[in-house]
């Protein structure tokens, strides 16, 4: 047992030491909400099922008015920005802070959709869009004779 021991390197004071656990994360980049130049990566989630898709976006704090949504071509593009400012006072101090940032993310749909009855709803900094697929869009098998 002393001979294990031994193999395991001692700490001092005089040379800097690097936990196993701390080298595990060092070379993790873990993205951040906001970076240095005010970008925004909300998360979003898409669902696909017979009739369409879902979209599912997390946009807190957002104005629908400041949300703007396009499909062309097959390429969903949702953009945003989000312009957030508090103010508090007190009776000895008046703090403001102001948060701002914009996103945009494409995603490619396959396949076919609807257009025309894509439906967008905002509710409680949910964003949810469905794409339905067109009716009579169902595969068809065919024999190689």
């Amino acid at each position: 047992m002393s001979r294990l021991l031994s193999l395991i390197p001692r700490r001092n004071s005089l040379t800097p030491s690097v936990d196993l656990f701390d080298r595990f994360f060092e070379d993790w980049s873990m993205p951040s909400l906001f970076s240095d130049e005010d970008s925004w990566v909300p998360a979003f989630d898409i669902k696909e099922s017979d009739k369409g898709y879902e979209v599912t976006a997390e946009l807190p704090g957002l104005d629908p008015k400041d949300i703007d949504i396009t499909l062309s071509e097959g390429i969903l593009s949702v953009k945003g920005e989000k312009k957030h400012e508090k103010e508090d006072k007190g009776e000895d101090y008046h703090r403001i802070e102001r948060r701002y940032g914009s996103f945009h993310r494409s995603f490619r749909i396959p396949g076919k959709v609807d257009t025309d009855k894509v439906d967008a709803n905002y509710k409680d900094g949910v964003l949810k869009l469905m794409i339905p697929k067109p009716e009579g869009g169902e595969t068809k098998k065919i024999e190689v004779k």
